[in-house]
């Protein structure tokens, strides 16, 4: 009998966009681009404190961007600057988030949605850091603190269906990672710590890390730095699948080196990648046309594209 489990739609054949990558360096402390025929490189922001997730308001002329801080002091942030660096200002200030993670802006709402590592939870913010919000709440205390299994930290926000996506990535190659999601509002008479619509998407797997939405084919991407065969690599899985009947994860990318980052040019076919290895990769969706678009760069962590610059 053929399986009723939806599996990704297909696009086109690849028609890469030029366009600017704007990248994470966590060893370097710092905020580069380049473009995506990998010339024009160029350092915009330095000194930052473990730069983690970033995302871009192209309209605007924004970056943003986590610090992680030093996780055990709770002492995470949120930064903007203007596309080359410059009006650089403090949007969740220290103290405001334990570890952020990934980030990602959510056009329709104007909200900024980040992963909690060591504050185990999911959070969000208005765009200039006013009412910041715990969506899921994972634990408490050091004790839990210290299990790995409730650290959150990839995010994705699916608006036309009102979800968020996260992941708790669980220990070092423990093939315990999980994908969540729950309603973008908590329902009423609950809580962060106690909603009741929260559901397992994914589990078993390596160490899932960043997570992308294709809304067009309504498929989910995401990052594993677990170990080979099924971890370092770039997965997807359709959205909308019913439960039960979820199609094991598709790997269409694969030799990632501690992979972290991931950013989809979905009306171009391509999507982009990054690894604490330094390297910053590009290929078509489907995982064909791969290319290095640079190497030795030190540990790259989050990545975000625009298209036109």
């Amino acid at each position: 009998m053929p399986s009723t489990a939806q599996e990704p739609k297909s696009r086109s054949s690849p028609s890469a966009r030029h366009g600017k990558l704007f990248v994470l360096d966590l060893s370097g402390a710092r905020i580069f681009s380049v473009s995506t025929d990998a010339s024009d490189v160029r350092t915009l922001v330095t000194g930052c404190r473990h730069p983690d997730g970033i995302a871009i308001d192209a309209v605007a002329g924004h970056i943003y961007w986590t610090n992680m801080g030093v996780p055990s002091r709770n002492d995470g942030s949120i930064e903007r600057a203007d596309l080359d660096g410059g009006n650089r200002t403090t949007v969740v200030p220290q103290g405001a988030t334990f570890t952020p993670k990934q980030l990602i802006l959510e056009k329709k709402s104007g909200k900024l949605y980040w992963g909690d590592r060591e504050g185990m939870r999911v959070m969000r913010c208005n765009l200039d850091g006013s009412h910041v919000e715990t969506l899921v709440q994972t634990g408490q205390g050091e004790s839990d603190r210290r299990d790995e299994t409730r650290h959150c930290i990839g995010i994705a926000v699916d608006p036309e269906r009102g979800h968020f996506y996260w992941t708790q990535k669980g220990s070092d190659n423990g093939n315990i990672g999980r994908i969540f999601r729950a309603g973008i509002e908590i329902p009423a008479g609950q809580s962060p710590s106690n909603r009741k619509d929260i559901e397992v998407v994914y589990d078993g797997l390596p160490e899932p890390i960043d997570l992308e939405i294709d809304p067009e084919t309504r498929t989910l991407y995401w990052t594993d730095r677990g170990d080979p065969p099924r971890g370092n690599t770039v997965n997807r899985a359709p959205l909308d699948a019913p439960k039960g009947q979820r199609p094991p994860p598709e790997i269409v990318f694969k030799n990632l080196m501690e992979g972290i980052g991931i950013a989809l040019d979905a009306p171009g076919n391509h999507m982009y990648m990054t690894d604490l290895g330094g390297s910053v990769y590009a290929a078509a969706l489907d995982g064909s046309e791969p290319r290095v678009l640079q190497f030795v760069q030190g540990n790259l962590a989050g990545i975000a594209f625009i298209p036109g610059l």
